[in-house]
């Protein structure tokens, strides 16, 4: 099951990041380039910078420019997940062209990369809020309400992870079918974005 798989090298990659816990310490990615875990792997990656850098953007003692900075960061790196959600959608595309979907065959309201990006950002949530729970410099009120927050997240990745390995196992049986749409992002294109379109010369 792929949520299995997923959900292991989620884990791998939150645990390699915190060795340095450096937003910019450099991806050493140990899939191969060609498969689907190497962009598993990348995907979380840019999950796990890009949770740090909305924890940094959120001093609220930050320096304007510096916030602007990380803004900017944040925008780019954004771009960078939605690139990689569109090329897992692509391996899945591929796995699935011969699949002839049966008469009945439903969409699913989302595709399964996307599904697959919604389980990398809760593995984030379960790390970070496991945290809270080992902290020694709070109250037990604080340990108890992360603790039962952590019970619930626990379930959702359950819950999630048994929704994709449904929905991928509907589309390879024809009774579901992939319909993907690119994300078509305005803001960061400056042929779209009438701010940036309307400085160009």
């Amino acid at each position: 099951m792929i949520s299995g798989t997923a959900n292991k090298i989620f884990q791998q990659v939150i645990q390699d990041y915190h060795v340095h816990d450096q937003i910019d310490h450099p991806i050493s990615n140990p899939y191969d380039s060609q498969t689907l875990e190497h962009l598993l792997y990348l995907k979380c990656w840019i999950d796990t910078a890009q949770w740090h850098m909305e924890d940094v953007v959120r001093n609220p003692d930050i320096d304007p420019r510096e916030g602007l900075y990380w803004k900017r960061r944040i925008d780019r790196q954004n771009q960078e997940r939605t690139d990689t959600v569109e090329y897992i959608d692509s391996y899945y595309l591929s796995k699935f062209k011969d699949i002839q979907p049966l008469t009945d065959a439903k969409i699913n309201s989302e595709s399964p990369a996307w599904a697959i990006d919604r389980l990398s950002i809760l593995a984030l949530k379960i790390f970070h809020m496991e945290q809270e729970t080992l902290r020694t410099d709070v109250s037990n009120a604080h340990i108890q309400a992360c603790t039962e927050k952590l019970n619930v997240l626990l379930e959702q990745r359950k819950d999630l992870s048994q929704s994709i390995d449904e929905l991928l196992s509907d589309i390879e049986s024809g009774k579901k079918y992939m319909k993907v749409y690119k994300q078509m992002k305005m803001y960061n294109d400056p042929n779209l974005n009438p701010v940036l379109y309307g400085t160009q010369k």
